[in-house]
């Protein structure tokens, strides 16, 4: 699924309506038949719309029309009485035609206090849509406030098509601003900002309604998908008869000293389960013992320093390197960048997390020059700062115009510098990778909505999703396939399993994804 940027969305609007298939008006009122229904309304149920200057404003009039056919009792609080758009102008004129009475904006707080009794159970914010560009001001930003601090039992707040005062681009609310929905109404597909940074806690639940429209196949340099663990994340994964262990890769796991190598033994569980035929642990000598306590199917291979690993990846049949987890920070710093440099010279597959992007934090250059296209940095927002301090630093920036920079303009903005592809995790995790012509491809793994899996906030969790990157590498999938079908099936694992979760469950549950995915009983 495609999340659609606001010029994106005009874009497929106008192709609709160039090409004669529909009106403005038409869909106008069928996104308005989403708003009206989503409202459930009851006879004599009393809901506030209020009405914007744009088409989202046209989009409530028309729905205030719809609910009060319905039976209820509706009050429209307007911004204009003259509206910017022909659209809007039109249903603004039926509603009055059928009897509607409108209102100022400054009088919507009476019927919106807890304290009155005639108060509105539901309000229908149809102020601004997606397109707004400019922070909440004057009654609007003064309603968003005071609805921010409402009891959710005493009024429910759905939003027309993104919750005014949100970038529908970035998910930021612009000036820091924004109306907090208990359902947000989105037509024909999601938008960037719902599953972005705050998108998500502005919009409560989300609901798209179909309104017509063609979708029109994705541009990788402008749009972005919505991955997740369907069947496109699963094709390849499943192991197929008469095939031998080497046929399904090697992938090398670097851990630390004593003491320092749960991270690895993670990941390198991992690996082992997503599927590659061998996993081996290198570690240096004093920690042979310790890891040989702890693992079983994972091998293991003395790795003291850089020229360790350099002999290691003479053997060509392995098939990909994770390094980082575990390997310290400070003094340790000279020696994790060596080996880093070692095993980027072997040339061959590579994901670079936790320690190993901490390395480089005080000369990120000299990463950016020897990074290729088959590898991997998995850095959270801390460490992505430490690489790329410019990018963070206008990520970092108030959003105060729209559209406001998102993570997926800063990891697109990454990618393209590294020249590899980069995977910056949070709840809305983004994969991005560099085009061959310029600029960068992105795909989204949104943990949010039905998809939120908050139990993933534990300490290793990013540990397992390296190993699994590195076990799809090292079966030889793309660094990008690789990326976006690991945090797809990391997050599947760890809604699977719920409440409760620990690094050490996501490994385990992968195969209860796999089989409920349609694979092998």
């Amino acid at each position: 699924m495609e999340l659609l940027s606001v010029a994106r969305m005009r874009e497929i609007e106008r192709a609709a309506m160039s090409g004669g298939a529909v009106t403005g008006l038409h869909l106008m009122e069928r996104a308005a038949a989403g708003l009206a229904a989503a409202a459930a309304p009851e006879p004599g149920m009393p809901i506030a719309v209020l009405c914007g200057p744009g088409n989202n404003g046209g989009d409530g009039y028309a729905a205030a029309r719809l609910l009060a056919a319905c039976g209820a009792s509706v009050t429209v609080h307007e911004m204009t009485a003259a509206p910017a758009t022909p659209d809007a102008a039109e249903n603004r004129r039926a509603w009055i035609e059928a009897g509607g009475a409108v209102r100022s904006l400054e009088d919507a707080a009476a019927i919106l206090t807890p304290v009155r009794g005639d108060m509105a159970r539901v309000a229908l914010d149809a102020l601004f849509g997606a397109g707004l560009t400019r922070p909440l001001r004057g009654p609007a930003a003064a309603l968003a406030q005071m609805l921010d601090a409402r009891d959710p039992g005493a009024l429910r707040v759905i939003a027309a098509d993104v919750p005014s005062g949100l970038c529908a681009d970035s998910g930021r609310a612009l000036g820091g601003v924004a109306f907090r929905a208990d359902l947000t109404v989105t037509f024909h597909g999601p938008k960037l900002g719902h599953h972005l940074a705050d998108g998500p806690a502005f919009c409560g639940a989300l609901k798209i309604v179909d309104i017509g429209l063609r979708a029109a196949d994705i541009d990788p340099s402008l749009g972005a998908r919505l991955v997740g663990a369907g069947p496109e994340a699963l094709d390849g994964i499943f192991k197929t008869g008469g095939a031998h262990k080497y046929d399904h890769g090697h992938a090398l796991i670097v851990a630390g000293g004593p003491g320092r190598g749960g991270a690895a033994r993670l990941a390198a569980r991992g690996a082992l389960r997503i599927g590659a035929g061998l996993v081996t642990l290198g570690c240096p000598p004093a920690a042979m013992t310790e890891n040989a306590c702890r693992l079983d199917a994972v091998m293991l291979r003395a790795i003291a320093g850089p020229e360790d690993l350099r002999a290691a990846l003479e053997d060509r049949r392995v098939g990909a390197v994770a390094l980082g987890m575990g390997l310290g920070v400070g003094a340790a710093a000279p020696c994790v960048r060596a080996l880093v440099i070692a095993a980027l010279e072997g040339g061959g597959a590579l994901a670079l997390d936790a320690d190993a992007l901490t390395a480089f934090a005080d000369a990120p250059g000299r990463l950016m020059g020897l990074l290729h296209e088959r590898c991997v940095l998995t850095p959270h927002m801390g460490e992505f700062a430490r690489l790329f301090p410019d990018i963070a630093e206008r990520l970092a920036a108030p959003a105060l115009a729209g559209p406001a920079m998102s993570r997926v303009d800063a990891a697109r903005a990454a990618a393209a510098q590294a020249g590899c592809t980069v995977l910056l995790k949070g709840a809305d995790t983004i994969i991005a990778s560099p085009l061959k012509g310029g600029g960068a491809r992105a795909d989204v793994h949104s943990a949010n909505y039905a998809r939120a899996a908050p139990w993933l906030a534990t300490a290793g969790a990013g540990d397992v999703l390296a190993g699994m990157i590195a076990g799809l590498l090292a079966r030889g999938f793309s660094a990008h396939e690789a990326a976006w079908r690991a945090a797809s099936l990391h997050g599947a694992a760890a809604r699977a399993f719920g409440p409760g979760l620990i690094a050490e469950d996501i490994a385990d549950a992968i195969p209860q994804v796999l089989r409920a995915a349609g694979g092998p009983a």
